[in-house]
């Protein structure tokens, strides 16, 4: 037999041996690491003063992302066709359940008993900043919660700005319109 023969031959021979030399190395360490002490949230702890296991973060402390979440949220992006489909998208699926699709706060969820949500097309909502969209979203108002945790920063700017196009759509002066799309909608010319 060559020499190439004889080396896979004796790496079969030795594989076994070398598991058996092995396997209680290896059952030692998983009997130390995953039978470790340690405390379910809400259980009674000696190690700390207040007797809590579960304790709050230390005051300052940063999210390892916040900066930029934070960055995100001060930085409104430039209008384009894109932020408006985002928004668009977004709007449809976190905000048409209480808001309805046109905005008006006719939406399924009210229909069920729940309180209506103002209508986006009020004065006060028109004349608000964008900023106030974006600020609804992360801290909530009034009965509705923050979408923070649902909704990324960049997709609040995206909604906020669908919502003016939704503003707009609904309050556009009729001498802004083209004498076309006057006669379509019958107002003549």
């Amino acid at each position: 037999m060559s020499r190439a023969a004889r080396r896979p031959a004796i790496a079969l021979l030795l594989a076994p041996l070398l598991a058996l030399a092995l396997g209680p190395l290896l059952a030692a360490c998983d009997d130390e690491m995953s039978h470790q002490p340690r405390y379910d949230s809400y259980e009674p702890s000696e190690l700390f003063a207040d007797g809590k296991s579960l304790q709050a973060p230390p005051e300052g402390t940063v999210a390892r992302d916040e900066p930029a979440r934070q960055a995100a949220l001060d930085q409104r992006p430039a209008m384009s066709a894109g932020l408006l489909a985002r928004g668009r998208e977004r709007f449809g699926i976190y905000c048409t359940p209480c808001h309805g699709y046109a905005g008006y706060g006719g939406g399924t969820v009210p229909t069920r008993g729940f309180p209506r949500p103002p209508s986006l097309h009020e004065a006060r909502l028109r004349e608000a900043p964008s900023s106030y969209f974006v600020d609804v979203i992360t801290h909530g108002h009034g009965v509705m919660y923050s979408y923070a945790d649902r909704v990324s920063p960049a997709d609040r700017w995206a909604i906020a700005a669908y919502i003016r196009a939704l503003q707009l759509s609904q309050n556009a002066p009729l001498a802004s319109l083209t004498p076309d799309e006057r006669r379509r909608l019958g107002g003549g010319s």
